[in-house]
């Protein structure tokens, strides 16, 4: 049995579907354990894409046991929408399985969300307005909607009571449409129908997949610099990204869980606001941007992109206790003459050196980044599929990455298609 947790390991969007998708080959369930539909992922296979924000990637081999789990937060209209999509395109969706403790966002959620974004203008987080923080916020004040509540219409007549006169109260404040009890009532009916076959006791499908030795692959969203508790607060996600989110997420113990693989672009991408200092507001950047295709899975926006920076890798590292990486995008280099990248921070007030991330964020500002520079390949590896082949300056690119972050880099993706993958281990 090996139980395998996939983190981000920088601000997302590191290319973690593909992995998830070649490691669920041998997995007998996956299991997404946080976040919501602000995630996404892209999953490319022969001429086929897959673009999920909820069902974990894992779904697209037949006969896959895909749970969604507690931790996570679930707009319904979203969900049915993915399963829909993967019908038609004769995917089977029969072995997806719902938490009934996983928490729903509902519309006021979302209106809330566009609210609290426009309300902090020039100091705004840049999240989705997909109504994740607020239905967290309604969590951890034990006044959310579970999934177990649509199925009970007295739990969630008294939930109702109790929630909604407070948030017509804020929404009317600031001019926005207010809700009534019944058209809530209404839409949780309508989906605790649709989804009624998915929602099962998934702790049960997770305690007999442990005691009968079974491999199971841990999902996570975003990344480990997106973390509520380890991230750049403020702008974080609303959940726990890092390894340790997946076991509060599934509710399985931590003992069980074998390996933790952190998936890294071979250069940095972040959406929204916040810290960025290896951020290229040049042509180099431009061009990472161009050919890496860098535009968000949920929301669209032009990602913006930097170099790699171990810093923030060996960070990543310890807070996940990662045992291996998995290196995406390296072939977007194959047209660069030169690769930097990023091996300590330099304090412009009074030139001290930072060789290990520095959490406290407003620091920043008066930071910048320490540039080694290797030379590149100019070469196309797409269809490369062994390491040994790949050209000696990419080889060496990757071993000075293993020296610099001290850990083995085991998988490397030189293109989007699921074959487009070297596996070192």
């Amino acid at each position: 049995m090996t139980n395998i947790v996939i983190v981000g390991g920088q601000w997302g969007d590191e290319g973690k579907a593909k992995i998830i998708d070649l490691l669920s080959e041998k997995a007998d369930l996956v299991i997404r354990y946080q976040g919501g539909c602000n995630a996404g992922h892209t999953v490319v296979t022969g001429d086929q894409t897959y673009k999920f924000h909820l069902i974990p990637s894992g779904i697209l081999y037949p006969g896959k046991i895909c749970l969604i789990g507690n931790g996570t937060v679930i707009n319904p209209q979203v969900l049915t929408e993915e399963i829909e999509n993967l019908k038609a395109k004769n995917i089977d969706t029969s072995n997806l399985y719902i938490s009934p403790f996983a928490h729903l966002t509902l519309p006021y959620h979302i209106d809330l969300d566009e609210l609290h974004e426009e309300f902090l203008q020039n100091n705004k987080i840049g999240t989705t307005k997909r109504g994740i923080g607020p239905t967290y916020i309604d969590k951890v004040g034990r006044t959310g909607i579970r999934i177990e509540d649509i199925y009970e219409k007295e739990a969630l007549n008294s939930k109702f009571d109790m929630i909604l006169p407070q948030k017509n109260m804020v929404l009317k404040q600031y001019g926005k449409k207010t809700y009534e009890k019944e058209e809530l009532i209404e839409f949780c009916q309508k989906y605790a129908e649709i989804l009624k076959p998915h929602v099962t006791d998934t702790t049960e499908i997770t305690r007999n997949a442990i005691y009968k030795g079974k491999n199971i692959l841990f999902e996570g969203a975003q990344g480990a610099m997106l973390d509520i508790d380890h991230g750049t607060y403020p702008f974080v996600t609303s959940s726990s990204p890092v390894a340790g989110g997946a076991s509060t997420g599934s509710g399985v113990g931590f003992t069980h869980i074998q390996k933790v693989i952190g998936v890294f672009k071979a250069y940095i991408t972040r959406v929204g606001e916040g810290p960025f200092l290896t951020e290229l507001n040049n042509d180099e950047g431009e061009k990472l941007q161009q050919i890496g295709k860098e535009f968000g899975t949920t929301t669209g926006r032009k990602r913006r992109c930097g170099w790699f920076d171990v810093l923030i890798a060996k960070y990543s590292a310890f807070i996940n206790g990662l045992t291996g990486i998995a290196l995406t995008k390296i072939d977007v280099f194959d047209d660069f003459d030169e690769i930097k990248i990023c091996i300590a921070y330099k304090d412009k007030r009074n030139g001290k050196l930072y060789h290990d991330y520095p959490a406290n964020t407003y620091i920043h500002k008066h930071l910048e980044p320490v540039y080694e520079t290797m030379p590149g390949w100019k070469q196309d590896i797409s269809q490369i599929k062994s390491f040994s082949n790949l050209p000696v300056n990419a080889q060496s690119f990757i071993y000075r990455l293993e020296l610099l972050t001290g850990i083995p880099i085991e998988i490397i993706s030189v293109g989007p298609d699921r074959e487009q993958t070297i596996t070192r281990s």
